[in-house]
């Protein structure tokens, strides 16, 4: 699935390819549904131009410039594409966007876990899919401060914690335990249990391993790809994440692979406590 680096990434380069835009035409390829049905007023967007385009948490807000935002998810296998005027459709694109200068934006999406969305500007704040996220990491008021009084109290494993969306947006399995490991603490820890240095050195890490995978165009590991069809390469520099019985690169010790909340861990039993 698609990650905060992996949409942020998206999201760049969007904004270098169609800011100010003029939206042609729009077609819907398929009759299948995503996660929700593509809604009948999709067609709005046609002769609006493309205003900014931000992400929050894993989704993709672009604003138009009628006042309506085009809301955009990529679910487990979801790719926006950039094409020329000569594209021909293919199985599994869902949505296609027409500019004026014939390039085409396209929504693909095999599994169809994801989702496609229209509403007005006025209704992001109280939008149902938004109104219980958690922080950006990225904000401002993301501090060591906010991450430890966030944890304090909290009985669950520091790995849970951190993934939830309700707490900070966009740290997800991936980036979750690389971050741990860097910062030393075992993803099975209690959240409340971190001392005041961990909580720093974790929020540390947590802003630098999601930095660096956006510097590196995010991860690939099955089905992400860019805008141009390119794969990311962060992966290369996993130092815990699907290298379990693999040596940690630090003390050698094989990384060990755990379930936490039905996803997997991966972690170094030495050097993470």
């Amino acid at each position: 699935m698609p990650e905060l680096p992996e949409v942020e990434t998206i999201c760049n380069e969007l904004r270098s390819h169609v800011i100010n835009k003029h939206v042609k035409d729009l077609n819907r390829l398929t009759a299948h549904n995503l996660r929700r049905p593509i809604p009948l007023n999709i067609k709005a967007v046609i002769g609006a131009s493309i205003v900014s385009i931000v992400r929050r948490a894993k989704y993709i807000q672009v604003s138009l410039s009628n006042d309506l935002v085009l809301i955009m998810h990529l679910g487990m296998s979801g790719k926006i594409l950039l094409k020329n005027f000569e594209y021909i459709p293919q199985k599994h694109d869902h949505l296609m966007i027409d500019f004026n200068d014939g390039q085409k934006l396209i929504y693909h999406d095999p599994r169809r876990f994801g989702l496609v969305d229209l509403i007005r500007q006025d209704e992001l704040t109280a939008y149902s899919l938004f109104k219980n996220l958690g922080i950006e990491p990225f904000s401002k008021d993301f501090t060591s401060s906010y991450l430890a009084n966030l944890l304090s109290g909290k009985k669950k494993p520091i790995k849970l914690a951190i993934m939830d969306n309700a707490n900070i947006v966009g740290v997800g399995n991936i980036y979750a335990s690389e971050s741990l490991f860097l910062a030393k603490v075992s993803p099975t820890r209690v959240a409340s249990s971190l001392t005041g240095e961990e909580v720093k050195l974790l929020h540390k890490n947590i802003l630098y391993i999601l930095d660096e995978s956006i510097k590196k165009g995010g991860s690939t590991l099955k089905d992400y790809a860019n805008v141009n069809g390119e794969k990311g390469y962060f992966q290369n520099s996993f130092k815990v994440y699907g290298r379990d019985k693999n040596p940690c690169a630090v003390c050698k010790i094989p990384i060990e692979k755990i379930t936490q909340g039905g996803r997997s861990s991966f972690y170094c039993s030495s050097c993470q406590k």
